[in-house]
Formats: C-alpha cells, structure tokens, sequence
C-alpha cells in the first residue's frame, strides 16, 4: 500500500515497494529496459509522452466519473469535456497506429485502461465515443488485438454493471 495515500496499486520489486501506476509502468520500463521499451529513447519524445500520461492520469477518470455521477448541467458539461479530451487525444495520436508511432508504448499504457469504461461513460452520458473520436476507438481496438491488453482489461459490460450498483449503493440512481 502507498505509504503516504493509503491505496494501491504497489509494485513490491526485490522486497521495495514502488507506488502508483504511471510511476511503476515507468520503473518497469527502466528495469526491463532491453525487452520492449515502452518510453522513447530521445528525451524529448519521452518527455512529451510523460505529459501525455499525466494528461490522461489527470483528466480521463475525473472527467468520466463526473459523467456518471452527476445530473444536468454539471453531466453535460463532464461529458463535454471529456469528449474534448478525447478529441485532444486523438489529435494526438494523428495517423499513428500508437501514440509513440510504430510500437506499442507509455501513452498507450496510460490511456488503454479506461477504453473498458467508454461503454457506461457513453451510456450514462447518451454519447458514441466512436461518433465523435474514431481514430482513437480505432486505436483502441487495435490495442485490445494484443494479448497483454486483452487479458488485463475489465469486461465493459461488467464495468456499467459495477457503476450502476456502486450509484444505487450512494443512492445516485
């Protein structure tokens, strides 16, 4: 558990703990840094995908509970942003297979969680992400073809399932 917020996730890494995502998917990659890099090597480019990470790290759960957790205005204006989140981010990503281009890497890893929530963010907003962002659900889809992704990632049936009974369970219905 993180020692200064109390939560998970904690990679426990030669008996040390290493604590949040972006930071152990960084350490991993430092680590095992002759399997497949996940960062460029060219320190601007790694810089610019550690800002994209934090972008969606800051933004993407925010803006996507606010969908489903408000009414009204205040859900209209969640689901406006985060399709301007998904538009920024497929500006982003242009043309390319991945964010880093050609391979699969850092943004990808920080953006690919959250393709599971799209389905209730969309249902609970009344909004098709493929409408407004295809090249980015193209992305998705093609990042949901490799089998680290696909066996990691939450059925997005069963992750609506999940916040419609976590709603009911705050009496958010």
């Amino acid at each position: 558990m993180n020692p200064v917020h109390k939560k998970i996730p904690v990679l426990i890494h030669n008996g040390k703990p290493v604590c949040e995502s972006l930071i152990i998917v960084q350490y991993i990659d430092e680590v095992w840094h002759d399997k497949n890099p996940l960062l460029p090597s060219d320190p601007y480019q790694r810089a610019q995908a550690r800002f994209w990470a934090d972008f969606v790290d800051k933004k993407v759960y925010d803006c996507g509970r606010r969908i489903w957790a408000t009414k009204g205005e205040e859900k209209e204006a969640a689901k406006k942003e985060f399709i301007g989140i998904m538009k920024k981010l497929e500006g982003e990503l242009g043309n390319k297979p991945y964010f880093g281009g050609e391979d699969f890497g850092y943004v990808d890893v920080a953006l690919i969680p959250f393709y599971c929530w799209f389905h209730a963010y969309e249902n609970f907003g009344n909004f098709k992400t493929e409408t407004e962002c295809p090249k980015l659900v193209e992305w998705a889809k093609r990042c949901m073809q490799r089998e680290s992704v696909s066996k990691s990632l939450a059925d997005p049936h069963k992750v609506y399932e999940f916040i419609v009974s976590l709603k009911k369970k705050l009496g958010n219905e």
